[in-house]
């Protein structure tokens, strides 16, 4: 089938277009040329910007689509024009949607598609439902073939290991047996999912009718706790025990509010998502453990020379040195 891929070279979106090429789909990537990716030869490449609509209608008439891939929708004005451009011309329109769409905290786990949306979590999870809805009208009112594909945090390599503070130095940390902050008591529930694992989905719903009209989890199946996220990880890299320093989250926004975004909208939550629709209709299930993608994301990272130095963050050490000095004289008060 012929495939284009709006944005093909991303962390998510290089491996679509490997897989999809790889099983055998005539792949062009549609981008603005400005990150680069080690992609098959067989995959063509178009120049544009997808909030330009004459350069899609360019593609699309370049091209006999059977399927079209949206992995950078993220305004429902551009996801509007996808629509007008591509109905009538694709058998099918998958759009790469996030589970920031549902509110936090959730009601009831396992989240499952229909999950409550309002209040939304963050601006980004409301224009991604935006999305969703132009795309769900549109096949309700016009039989538009979109497929909706919802990823949760997705790692591998060409991207980083995440963590409370967001800190690119904390790989090295573990390694050193430094620190390492955790949010909360370190209970909450978390659910990384390699890349490759998440790419399949989308390569699995190509040509799928099954998939029509329908959203799916593409998330892990062997959620952790952050404790063992850290503690995994670690023993992964053959690293020390890590010293995990267990922070309040209320107490880390007053303290550095720059630094935890991810956390205060994120994080915090704990969140198990159902992927059996995924799993009955696109085949889908985790194969790349926290570990193996771990040891693969940080050689990447090191051919890259993209890890930081664990004192190349002062504000990190600091916030442990602070918290852990507050623990000590609440500790004295009742001594």
């Amino acid at each position: 089938m012929n495939v284009l891929i709006i944005g093909g070279t991303g962390l998510i979106s290089t491996a679509i277009t490997r897989q999809a090429a790889a099983a055998g789909h005539d792949v062009t990537v549609f981008t603005r040329g400005r990150t680069d990716a080690d992609l098959p030869e067989s995959v063509d490449r178009i120049t544009g910007d997808r909030t330009d609509r004459d350069a899609l209608e360019r593609a699309r008439d370049a091209l006999s689509l059977g399927c079209v891939i949206d992995m950078v929708g993220f305004d429902p004005a551009d996801v509007e024009t996808a629509i007008e451009v591509f109905a009538g011309h694709v058998d099918q329109y998958v759009f790469c949607s996030t589970v920031d769409v549902y509110h936090r905290p959730v009601e009831t786990m396992p989240i499952r598609e229909r999950a409550a949306r309002e209040p939304p979590v963050s601006e980004y999870g409301a224009d991604k439902a935006a999305c969703e809805d132009r795309l769900f009208d549109a096949y309700r009112s016009d039989g538009f073939p979109a497929t909706v594909i919802r990823p949760w945090h997705t790692y591998g390599e060409g991207g980083d290991l995440i963590d409370t503070l967001s800190s690119a130095a904390y790989v090295d940390r573990l390694r050193k047996g430094k620190p390492i902050l955790v949010h909360g008591d370190g209970t909450s529930v978390w659910g990384p999912c390699h890349r490759d694992d998440v790419a399949a989905a989308f390569v699995a719903a190509i040509g799928n009718q099954e998939a029509v009209g329908e959203a799916y989890h593409a998330t892990a199946t062997d959620p952790l706790t952050w404790n063992q996220y850290h503690r995994r990880a670690a023993a992964a890299l053959d690293a020390p025990e890590p010293d995990l320093v267990h922070v309040p989250t209320d107490a880390l926004r007053a303290a550095v509010p720059d630094r935890v975004s991810p956390l205060v909208d994120h994080f915090r939550f704990s969140t198990v998502f159902d992927t059996g629709k995924a799993e009955r209709d696109l085949g889908f299930r985790q194969t790349v453990s926290w570990e193996t993608g771990v040891r693969r994301t940080v050689s990447r990272l090191e051919a890259d020379d993209a890890i930081e130095a664990w004192d190349s963050d002062p504000t990190y050490d600091k916030v442990v040195s602070a918290w852990r000095k507050a623990t000590d004289a609440f500790v004295a008060e009742f001594e």
